[in-house]
């Protein structure tokens, strides 16, 4: 069993590379996606090898939480709309924007935890609330226009945020089911939504008749680092306070920024930066919103 301050260092170091490849795995999408692999279609793929590669060794966690499963199938959903909404809005919108409209996750955090959890805004929480509102104002305003989001891949982000935050709370109610059954509802939940999505679109499909080996082995790749980010984020999170957690999946928005920069080209204004740096602000102190805050998971 490693010392206590070995695991914290391993704890910090498994939430830092989680933040570091979902600042990256946007690129890999698009390349799929480039390749004629849809969204839907890479999604599947991706959360499906995890799913049969390592589902089966939490068979005893599941049947063990099966007096929750309504609640996993509740988390396995709202985890499963915030991943595949944040692979379909990277592959169309500007990442850096798809994020920041996707760490407003704070605002409906409060939302969820107050009537699920019970929990009770303070004052910071109102500051934090008003920070975030405000953020989000200051990146999206146009001159005669409402400051919303403006076109499906932010809104997709933002949703994606929703669900985040839902997923959160739903795991903190979930308090005593293991890791690894939490796990295996995410991603099951996303296999059951792409599965839905693929009988709505089965023309994503079509790539299988003609893919590269290449084209295969990046959907394998892809499946493998879901799958490690996922035991990645939920090691941290056991081990690491949830205030200090957000901090390091802010790193998040660093990684994806420079990352955007160099492979795709993409830029951001004055008037989005301030937006973003209020956004970050509000996450940074996103702990101190309730009385009892409950754990951020991201990207599970």
């Amino acid at each position: 069993m490693p010392s206590i301050p070995l695991q914290r260092t391993l704890a910090i170091s498994s939430l830092v590379y989680a933040a570091a490849l979902w600042g990256l795995v946007w690129y890999p999408y698009r390349l799929l996606d480039q390749a004629g692999v849809g969204g839907i279609a890479s999604s599947f793929f991706s959360y499906a090898t995890p799913l049969l590669v390592l589902g089966w060794l939490h068979g005893r966690a599941l049947h063990a939480a099966r007096g929750h499963w309504l609640w996993l199938s509740a988390l396995g959903l709202a985890a499963g709309w915030t991943n595949l909404a944040y692979v379909l809005a990277v592959l169309e919108g500007e990442v850096v924007r798809v994020l920041l409209l996707f760490y407003l996750s704070p605002l409906w955090t409060v939302l969820f935890s107050r009537f699920l959890l019970h929990e009770k805004l303070n004052r910071a929480g109102v500051a934090v609330m008003a920070l975030a509102a405000g953020g989000a104002l200051a990146m999206l305003w146009e001159p005669g226009e409402w400051p919303l989001p403006h076109n499906p891949a932010e809104w997709l982000g933002l949703s994606a945020g929703v669900m985040f935050a839902a997923s959160n709370v739903i795991s903190r109610h979930l308090d005593g089911v293991t890791e690894g059954a939490k796990a295996v509802s995410i991603w099951a939940g996303v296999a059951v939504l792409t599965v839905i999505g693929l009988a709505l679109k089965p023309a994503e499909l079509d790539f299988m008749a003609n893919a590269e080996i290449g084209t295969w082995l990046l959907l394998i790749g892809v499946g493998i680092l879901i799958g490690s980010m996922t035991y990645a984020v939920q090691y941290g999170l056991a081990r690491v306070p949830a205030n200090q957690a957000i901090v390091i999946f802010l790193s998040e928005l660093v990684v994806a920024a420079i990352a955007a920069y160099f492979l795709s080209d993409e830029r951001m204004g004055v008037q989005e930066w301030m937006g973003a740096a209020m956004i970050i602000t509000a996450s940074l102190f996103s702990g101190h919103m309730v009385n009892e805050q409950a754990k951020e998971n991201p990207h599970v």
